[in-house]
Order: structure tokens, then sequence, then C-alpha cells
């Protein structure tokens, strides 16, 4: 028998300004359950979470907690002004017979000490205050809002673990794919107000999400159809009285009506970068770069060299000087020692963390264009404004809109909207992920891999490091810098242990300092083919195909009785082609062949 629901929400309904945001949503929570809650930016995710809260009210539907539960969440946004330290802003959650230390063992494990003062905190600060005060009661049910946004990795790793550990219910709401994909069991997608539930974990979310709107689009045709059916009949299929069909004409009518009420998926970005010219094959090359602050070293006697098409990952704690690294290898900062050499035909673009070129008071149509004028010049050709709007998903009404007015997701998107219109052959990518939803980073993954130029990511997200990385490069601690191949589980791999665990183990060695949370270290990522071993698998066959093809037709012309002497040079010519596309094809075999044992092996 199964267990009676901790929380429950049915037929939710609610309207903004007269707009139905939520119509039939609803969220069952049980005992133990881990349910990742997904939907596109604007869908109602962090709405219908504040309504599973209780914090804020609905329209219609029936919301339901077990008296005897508790229940913490955890907002996006969380204020925690009414209090002097954190220390008491996380005790002040705790309940009669919680035990008092979880509260600081959590703050410590989190990198804070309790007697910091809240209005001093940055916002990844705030956000592990905010985390503290929600896991040390060991709720019933946890409901979590973005609840890795502003942290480094391994708090990211810490987190997932001390999650797994806990027996409680968790809603979660969360941009990183690792992350939901290792901790939930159970998905709900919220879509065009409706929520529909999948009985397995964000892992198997995507496929499902795509056959669901295959079946839409198949429905949607055949509605279509049965229209024009229905129109012909009342132009032409009447009396000779020419009386029609009362009931005929309103099955019509009720079928157009359906037809306009259906609301379709919102469209996807049309995420296009405006290329520059091609640069030189060298890129960067550093050779023995020291970087000092006071006492602190933060980059020491590092080397590297980036070529053109490199995708170079970063990662590393918050602190660590990432944000130096690339200015360094940018030329935006001269190190103390070493030498920088840029290559040449550089074309420049950067993303920054804090999307901190974004007036607030700036219009839409302003931040894009910089102002003057109604048209961007992409790749070249002239685009207006508001079409290039529709490309990030932005309505023609928004174009007067402030930035300040706008959703975090949807100044994300402005930020790449505007970067990608400049003409670049160098991209610098400073936690890009931040803010963004799934769908979107599918196509910014794509864009990543696909771009003609050189890219330099700094990111938390593991699961995007994955999929677009050459190489990553991670600050192993006091200013020390290596650069591992492949995506971020590669360089888990090749280490031996995670970034957390390498910070974690230097904690306690004489002289050494750690930024690294004191809690133990979670397990090492679990080896995924990387984006490029992927892509490799699937178009490797279609290579081999077409090189047996090409060596078959070699062959027959070296087949024909005369062709030696009617032309001994091109004869030879193609007997080495021959020769050439035979170790081709050997080469591809060989690689798929390594591949696909790769992914039999990684599949178990």
């Amino acid at each position: 028998m199964a267990a009676a629901p901790l929380l429950s929400l049915q037929n939710i309904q609610l309207t903004f300004g007269g707009t139905r945001l939520l119509e039939s949503a609803e969220l069952i929570v049980s005992p133990g359950q881990r349910i990742a809650l997904v939907g596109r930016n604007g869908s109602g995710k962090s709405t219908l979470l504040k309504i599973a809260s209780g914090e804020v009210g609905h329209d219609a539907g029936v919301r339901f907690v077990e008296p005897s539960a508790t229940l913490r969440y955890l907002p996006q946004e969380p204020d925690l002004s009414a209090y002097a330290t954190t220390l008491a802003y996380v005790e002040a959650g705790l309940g009669p017979g919680d035990d008092e230390y979880r509260a600081q063992y959590l703050l410590s494990s989190l990198g804070l000490n309790g007697t910091e003062d809240p209005r001093t905190l940055s916002g990844g600060e705030g956000r592990r205050a905010a985390l503290a005060r929600v896991l040390a009661p060991k709720p019933d049910i946890l409901l979590l809002d973005e609840p890795t946004n502003h942290l480094d990795l391994p708090v990211i790793e810490w987190l997932q673990s001390e999650l797994d550990s806990m027996r409680s219910a968790m809603v979660l709401i969360s941009h990183d794919r690792r992350f939901l994909s290792d901790l939930t069991r159970s998905t709900v997608w919220l879509d065009r107000g409706v929520t529909r539930r999948l009985d397995k974990g964000f892992g198997e979310f995507e496929a499902w999400r795509d056959q669901v709107l295959e079946e839409e689009e198949r429905d949607r045709h055949k509605l279509d159809r049965q229209i024009v059916r229905e129109e012909h009949w009342v132009r032409y299929g009447v009396t000779a009285r020419r009386k029609r069909n009362v009931g005929r004409t309103e099955r019509l009518a009720g079928l157009r009506q359906d037809r306009r009420e259906q609301r379709k998926v919102t469209g996807a970005v049309n995420m296009q970068v405006s290329e520059g010219r091609t640069s030189g094959a060298l890129v960067v090359e550093a050779e023995n770069i020291t970087k000092v602050y006071g006492d602190r070293t933060i980059v020491g006697d590092f080397s590297t060299r980036v070529l053109r098409g490199d995708r170079i990952g970063i990662v590393g704690p918050n602190g660590a000087g990432k944000t130096t690294l690339i200015k360094m290898l940018t030329g935006m900062l001269q190190p103390d020692s070493g030498t920088i050499k840029l290559g040449s035909a550089l074309e420049l673009a950067m993303l920054d963390q804090g999307r901190a070129k974004l007036d607030p008071e700036t219009r839409l149509r302003d931040a894009l264009t910089g102002g003057g004028s109604d048209t961007l010049q992409i790749n070249g050709q002239p685009k207006h404004v508001v079409g290039y709007m529709k490309d990030f998903l932005f309505t023609p009404e928004q174009a007067n809109t402030p930035i300040g007015k706008l959703s975090g997701g949807e100044r994300a998107r402005v930020a790449l909207a505007r970067l990608l219109s400049l003409p670049s052959n160098f991209l610098v990518l400073d936690e890009p992920t931040n803010d963004l939803d799934l769908e979107t980073l599918d196509l910014l993954e794509e864009m990543v891999s696909d771009y003609a130029g050189t890219v330099v990511v700094v990111s938390h997200d593991r699961d995007f490091l994955d999929r677009v990385a050459t190489s990553v490069i991670i600050a192993e601690g006091d200013g020390n810098w290596t650069e591992y191949a492949g995506g971020y589980s590669d360089m888990v791999i090749q280490r031996g242990e995670g970034v957390q665990a390498r910070a974690a183990a230097k904690a306690h060695r004489p002289g050494k300092t750690s930024m690294a949370p004191i809690a133990p270290a979670p397990a090492t990522a679990k080896r995924k083919m990387s984006f490029k071993e992927k892509h490799a698998l699937e178009t490797l066959p279609d290579q081999i195909e077409k090189l047996e093809l090409e060596i078959q037709a070699i062959n027959a012309a070296l087949a024909k009785p005369d062709f030696y002497t009617r032309d001994p040079k091109g004869f030879a010519e193609k007997s080495q082609a021959l020769i050439a596309a035979e170790a081709k094809r050997a080469a591809a075999e060989e690689q798929w062949m390594e591949l696909e044992i790769l992914r039999e092996e990684l599949e178990g």
C-alpha cells in the first residue's frame, strides 16, 4: 500500500495580469520521494514551489500538507536582513528538539563561521547561509529553488552528497543536469500551465519530453485536417435546398475553438553567433606565468598553449583566481613574471558572470543595438532588432522594457544575445549557464561545439563541461594550475578524485590553505562519454561507409585493363589514393571500436 502524501497540490490555477500562468497544475510528494520540477523559464516553476510552500496563494485548486510534517523552502533570493549573524539566521529555522549543533556544522561545511553580518554577504554567501537554514532541521519536505546558483564546484558536490544522505522528500528546481540526474527519481514537467509526471529521474526526462511533443504535433496535424474536411462539407455538402446541418456546423465551430485554445509549445531560441575573421593557428601561449597579490600566489609558474578551435574549461573553488587567470590569458592583465603571447587577428568577445555591462535602466532594444538604431549586423547582414529579439524569445512589446525589470533568465538571454551579435573568433564565457533553462542550455552547447573559433569557459556545471570542453584547467591550490585533456569527468578520472576531494585533502597538510568545505568529500563523479566521444561514435559509421564507397570506386578504376598503359601517372596517383583511403578507413574503424567498447563499459 502506497504511503499517504506529505504534500499535495491538485488542479492549481493562477492568473497574473490577465494571463493564466497555471491552468491545471498538480504536485504530489510522498515520504522519501525526490522530484525534479522542470520547465521553460517563465513557465511558473518557482511560483508553483511558492504555492507548495504556502508563501503564495492560488486562485483555485487544493493545497494539502500533512499537519505533522515539517517543510522547508529555499527561495532564489533569500532575505537575511532581520538577523545579526548568519548563525542566528540559521538557528531561527530550527524547531523544538532539533540539533542546534547541526547549524554550526552546516555553516562550517559551507565555508562560513556563523559570525558574518548578513548585510555584507555576497550572493553566493547568502545562498550558503540559506541552505544551512533549510537543511539544519532535517525536514520531512525540502523545496529547493535553484540550490546550486552562485555555488562553486566543491560546494555543489558537497551539497549533492549531503542531500543524497538525507531521508527528506525533495522537490528540486535546477539548471544543473548532473545534479538533477544524480538526485531525482521522479520528474514533474510544467508546460503551458499544466503538469505532467514521469515516474523516472531527470536522466530519462528529455527523451520522454521529445516523444510527448512529437505526439502533440501529430495530433495537431490531425485536428487541422479534420477542420479542413468539416469546412469542405459546410461549403459544398449541403442539401439541394441549401439547408445546413446545424449539428455539423456546430461541430466545426467547436473544432475551430479547440484549435484557437490549443497553446503551442513556446518557440526555441535561435542562437546564431556572429563569427569574425579566422584567427591564427596559435591563439594564446603562456610560459611560466605568475601572479601574486600580497603574500598570496594566485597563479604560479603556469604554462599552456591554446590553439584555434580549442574549448578550454576552467574550474576551481570561488576565490581560486579563475578570473585572474582568464585576464592574463586574454592579455587584459600582465603577469608578474613569465610571458604571454597572443595570436594574430584575434577578435575577443567576453560574457562576464555578473552581467555587469547590462545597465538596469537601459531599454531592451538599446541594450541589443547600442542605442540610436533599430538594426544589428549579424554575420555582415542587417537584422531588425525586433526580429533579433524574437530569436531569443522576447516579444515586440518588451522592446522598451528596462533591463532591470526582466527576470534572471531573461537578463541571461539578453547578455547572450548581445555577446553573440559581436563579430568574434575568441569567446570567453564566465558562468554562461547561470539562469538558463535546459532547452536554452542545449542550444548554447551546440553553439559552443560548432563555433569555428576558440572558447574559454568558466563553469561549475559538470555536465556542460563534459559536453563541450576539449580540456579542463583546474586550480590545485596555492597558485598551482593543471590542465587535463577532455571534459570534467575525464579530469576526475585522470586526477583520481574530484575538485572537493583534492581541496579537502590539502586542508590537512601543514602550511596549506583551502577554501573548500571541511565536510567529507563525496564519491568521485561517474565517468561519462564526452561530447566529442558521443559525436564521433555517431558520425564515424557514416565516414567509414563513405570511405568504403571511395575505395570501391578507386578499385573499379584500377581494374580497367588499359588504365596503366594509357595513363601510368594517373594509375600511380590512384594507387596512392587507395593506400590513403584504406589507412583512413582502418583508423576510423579502430577509433569506432574503441569508443563502442568504452560505451559498453560505461553502460555496464
